[in-house]
């Protein structure tokens, strides 16, 4: 082997070295930023059409929700990450740590936060029974997973077929108004557009 060639082999090896080296000094939080969190975190299951009448009761806005699953055995900081409807209409997380394996209802309307449900404390309900889309996204914005139903399915990036976890069709029914809630239900959602409504681990 000449010297030429075993100088090139060994820089080589340098090199390969080094970059190990490297990975292994980065921080668990860097590391984990650098992977898709799509593959971590995602929207397992929606619903948006609470049992009976939608009032406009705390009840009623409680029994609407959208529950957020990490699916990796290493709990993620979900502290700046957004859930939001088509409209706009958003929630931000704040000091929620979701554990592995494990998951957190979201709520529409107030309550106490806990690790496994929190509170969006609106006043109005947020999904519209018919047709719309749950999209979170991570502190830095990028969209993490969506779930939609109605005019929206199909267009969800892990292609369900806009069915729920009881495999209804996620179509409004009855008697509706524009939102697809009970006509009893109309009222200004202007006050909680916009607005972030955050949690509190407790």
């Amino acid at each position: 082997m000449s010297a030429s060639s075993a100088a090139r082999r060994l820089t080589a090896v340098a090199l390969v070295t080094g970059s190990v080296v490297a990975a292994a000094a980065l921080p668990a939080s860097a590391v984990q930023d650098r992977g898709p969190d799509r593959q971590q975190v995602v929207i397992s299951d929606v619903q948006y059409n609470a049992p009976g009448p939608d009032i406009r009761s705390n009840r009623s806005l409680n029994g609407e929700w959208v529950n957020i699953t990490n699916r990796s055995r290493q709990s993620i900081d979900l502290k700046g990450w957004t859930l939001r409807n088509s409209e706009g209409d958003r929630y931000t997380f704040r000091h929620l740590r979701l554990n592995g394996r494990s998951t957190v209802k979201v709520h529409t309307g107030a309550g106490r936060d806990t690790r496994h449900d929190v509170y969006q404390d609106r006043r109005q309900h947020i999904w519209d029974n018919r047709s719309d889309r749950a999209t979170l996204s991570n502190r830095r914005g990028s969209v993490v997973d969506t779930e939609s139903w109605g005019r929206f399915r199909g267009d969800d990036r892990d292609g369900r077929d806009g069915r729920d976890g009881r495999g209804h069709d996620r179509d409004g029914r009855g008697d509706r108004d524009g939102r697809g809630h009970d006509r009893n239900d109309r009222g200004d959602r202007g006050n909680d557009r916009g607005n972030d409504r955050g949690n509190q681990q407790r």
